[in-house]
């Protein structure tokens, strides 16, 4: 038997036999997730329909060896949606391509019905349809995989810009404090945080608070640096607080040139650097008790 051949009686077995196999189908899915409470039978049950109703198009008006037919990638979508939707559901890879997988041993029961008699033409029917079913099944971990990167990378964009808030001390003082490694990516963020806050604000002073930083070497004093520059670009400049001695010695140990930009050991004293320079100054209204 040919591969036209394959595709017509892949086609017309599933065809025949269609509601028994999206039953069982489904039944073997809800046996492999039963763990996943938000699938649900009809759920299932809707997404297996769809899938048969394009396999079954793609089988009789394609092959089974050339899948770049159109026929084929409207399955890929449907397999696509399928693994999006597991993938932001939390399941896992092995979740996603049991879709495919599961629906192996009921097409297998109905080709074993259609070629009873005929091992030759059974064996080569299942050859195929496993070949095929493993190649689908791969694309749906593919996809997964992808979807999966995806939430992680806006994960991580957002745990960024939430570890990277820029805060109103004063009228025209801002503060930026750092927690965690400054690497480019984060460097970025912060640039794009206090250059936007400086323009909303109108702000002339930034504070850069390096107190949660764990270490400082000459790639994260580059990356200060460049934010200092872009901040001084915008009309605000820069203090660095949070140098601790550990941090000090580094520095001057790694010969790294901070040029004419302010220091201090802590936040507060920052606070008041900044309000000097603008001729600010707090005052206690009432008398310590």
């Amino acid at each position: 038997m040919d591969t036209n051949q394959n595709s017509q009686s892949l086609y017309q077995t599933i065809e025949t036999d269609r509601a028994r196999i999206l039953s069982e189908w489904v039944q073997e899915q809800k046996g492999a997730l039963s763990g996943h409470g938000s699938l649900n039978e009809k759920t299932l049950t809707d997404q297996c329909n769809l899938f048969l109703q394009h396999f079954i198009a793609a089988s009789r008006d394609g092959n089974l060896a050339d899948l770049a037919t159109p026929e084929w990638q409207s399955v890929y979508k449907v397999l696509e949606d399928v693994s999006k939707s597991r993938s932001e559901l939390g399941m896992t890879p092995s979740d996603t391509a049991t879709f495919v997988l599961s629906f192996k041993k009921p097409l297998f029961a109905a080709l074993a019905k259609a070629n009873e008699g005929n091992a030759a033409d059974l064996a080569a029917a299942v050859w195929d349809a496993t070949v095929l079913l493993d190649k689908l099944g791969l694309y749906t971990v593919e996809v997964y995989i992808k979807t999966r990167e995806a939430i992680i990378l806006r994960q991580q964009e957002d745990m960024l810009e939430l570890s990277t808030p820029v805060v109103s001390l004063a009228d025209g003082i801002l503060a930026l404090p750092l927690i965690g490694t400054l690497d480019s990516a984060r460097t970025q963020v912060v640039m794009e945080s206090l250059l936007e806050r400086i323009v909303a604000t109108g702000s002339t002073m930034a504070i850069i608070d390096i107190t949660g930083v764990p270490t400082v070497d000459t790639l994260v004093a580059q990356h200060l640096l460049k934010t200092v520059t872009a901040a001084r670009l915008m009309g605000a400049d820069c203090i660095i607080s949070g140098i601790r001695p550990q941090i000090a010695q580094t520095i001057v140990h790694l010969g790294v040139e901070l040029g004419n930009v302010a220091t201090k050991a802590t936040l507060a004293s920052a606070f008041a650097l900044a309000l000097d320079r603008l001729n600010m100054a707090i005052t206690r209204v009432k008398p310590k008790t």
